[in-house]
């Protein structure tokens, strides 16, 4: 599925690449908020998609920190 091979790629990414992916998502989500308040998108799906995509990278932050003790 698409949400596994996502997950399995945050996985080998390293601290600062997932930190970078985390700011990347988080400025994705900002824009996306800021064009659905101006009534410019058109997918507001989209806004759901990338939250959970946020909340993903921080699980693999968190289970990378919590191996790593």
């Amino acid at each position: 599925m698409k949400t596994n091979k996502y997950v399995e790629d945050l996985r080998t990414k390293s601290a600062a690449e997932l930190s970078q992916e985390l700011v990347s998502a988080k400025k994705e989500l900002f824009n996306l908020r800021f064009q659905n308040a101006t009534n410019q998108l058109e997918n507001t799906a989209r806004i759901k998609e990338v939250r959970r995509n946020i909340a993903r990278i921080q699980t693999v932050i968190a289970a990378n920190l919590k191996s790593a003790e």
